[in-house]
């Protein structure tokens, strides 16, 4: 019986000593995570941060930027051209003679227009009326009043430059149109048809150069005949 619980003691301080170096090692491990734990609120401590904190960086502070109130300009549409024009008109037969004339144009994209126009001239004497001394027309009837209606199209659009600080926008065009014209006591039914090159000195200013055929039937000197009737001008318009 003694035997036996000497047996039970033996085994009983075995199982102690495991059990008392686990221990050991627990408390030692303990020490080491209150150390670490002190030394990361001591170096908190220094950079700025809260001690109970758990290591993140303190918040990024918001701006308080005053918004401003931008008004945006409102940008006028210029789509309508009026001016006048001043040139010469070659009448067939009657020779050539100078001509003025207001135009109109509605932009309807950045290349299509329509244009409509009015011009006046007076037609000279024949060489039929010179060399035989007569009198075809008279004096009302050599003037010439024509007005047509039809489409432009701009192309070839850049820009002119003058010197070498100065660039002026331009392009060319080409127009087509139908109207009338009065001309020795009769209307005839016109076609018209040209081209021209169009430079702005300012964003509401254009000049314009233009060359223009003007077709109609003529029967004054007797015979029907298919007349053209050549106009070259300068012009200015100004946008709205």
């Amino acid at each position: 019986m003694e035997t036996r619980v000497r047996g039970l003691l033996l085994t009983a301080a075995l199982l102690a000593l495991p059990g008392c170096a686990t221990v050991h090692r627990w408390r030692e491990h303990r020490a080491e995570v209150r150390s670490a734990r002190a030394e990361a609120k001591a170096e908190a401590r220094r950079n700025g941060e809260s001690p109970g904190g758990d290591g993140s960086p303190p918040p990024v502070i918001q701006p308080e930027v005053e918004r401003l109130h931008v008004r945006v300009p409102r940008i006028r549409r210029s789509n309508v051209e009026l001016g006048a024009h001043y040139g010469v008109l070659s009448i067939e037969d009657f020779g050539v003679h100078p001509t003025y004339g207001v135009d109109f144009a509605y932009h309807i994209t950045e290349d299509f227009f329509l244009h409509a126009e009015a011009g006046r001239s007076t037609a000279g004497r024949t060489s039929f009326e010179t060399l035989g001394n007569i009198q075809l027309l008279t004096q009302s009837e050599r003037r010439l009043t024509y007005y047509d209606l039809g489409l432009g199209y701009n192309f070839l659009q850049g820009e002119a430059f003058l010197g070498r600080g100065r660039a002026l926008t331009s392009t060319f065009y080409v127009l087509a149109g139908v109207g009338a014209t009065q001309f020795a006591g009769d209307k005839k039914f016109t076609v018209s048809f040209g081209a021209g090159y169009q430079v702005l000195p300012r964003d509401w200013l254009a000049v314009h150069l233009s060359v223009e055929d003007h077709m109609f039937q003529s029967d004054v000197l007797g015979t029907n005949k298919l007349t053209n009737n050549i106009e070259a001008d300068l012009g200015t318009t100004v946008f709205f």
